[in-house]
């Protein structure tokens, strides 16, 4: 009995947002896969699933696909620990159409913004024409915007405070290192914090000075 109810309340944590925990799955399926290449077809087998100029040029919409299930550097733990902490999170509160709303519009937009970003400085001359075929794969932009759309999630006045920590965050690395990726992900956090409209309706905010004062009994 004592296992049927562990299974069972497993069963209903993994189905209270199936979204996040089948996107997971699918990244841990694909991270296994890139263990078992050699790191010259691991580069060209990536290169052509990027979401680069060159590759969305020719076929934008499947690589905007294919690049949000590939982990570039193999590490999948610590995004499943990422997607628990922020996306399960975010997909229990908003319900998974939502959720998927935010995630895709982060990825896609912060993706195609980022990329026309890197375009116009390479016809500047302030970026090498190789970048074109730059690696970009990853759900990196996905993450950041639901990052950025569960500020709406906390409730004022503690909300200020994680505005103010996630800026910092993804602000900091576009002042210091201004890649194109660090100016997607800071467009990923603008693109969730405009998807406000999503979130009337989704119920009280949560306030940490309450969940502190139920833990104290």
């Amino acid at each position: 009995m004592r296992i049927d109810g562990a299974l069972h309340r497993a069963g209903s944590y993994l189905r209270s947002a199936p979204g996040t925990y089948v996107w997971l799955a699918i990244l841990f399926v694909t991270t296994v896969a890139l263990h078992h290449m050699t790191p010259d077809f691991e580069e060209d087998f990536l290169r052509q699933r990027s979401t680069n100029i060159h590759e969305l040029s020719d076929n934008p919409v499947r690589v905007l696909i294919t690049s949000a299930m590939w982990i570039d550097g193999g590490l999948w733990l610590p995004y499943a620990v990422l997607f628990t902490a922020f996306h399960a999170q975010a997909e229990r509160w908003l319900g998974t159409l939502r959720w998927l709303a935010v995630a895709v519009a982060a990825h896609v937009l912060a993706t195609l913004i980022s990329e026309g970003a890197l375009l116009g400085a390479i016809r500047r001359g302030a970026a090498p024409h190789s970048a074109v075929d730059t690696l970009d794969i990853g759900v990196s932009y996905a993450l950041a915007g639901v990052i950025g759309v569960l500020t709406y999630r906390v409730a004022v006045p503690w909300r200020y405070l994680y505005l103010a920590v996630i800026l910092a965050v993804y602000g900091l690395p576009l002042l210091t290192g201004r890649t194109f990726t660090d100016f997607g992900h800071f467009i990923s956090i603008l693109i969730g914090l405009c998807c406000y409209p999503l979130v009337r309706g989704r119920g009280k905010a949560w306030n940490p000075k309450e969940t502190l004062a139920t833990l104290r009994g």
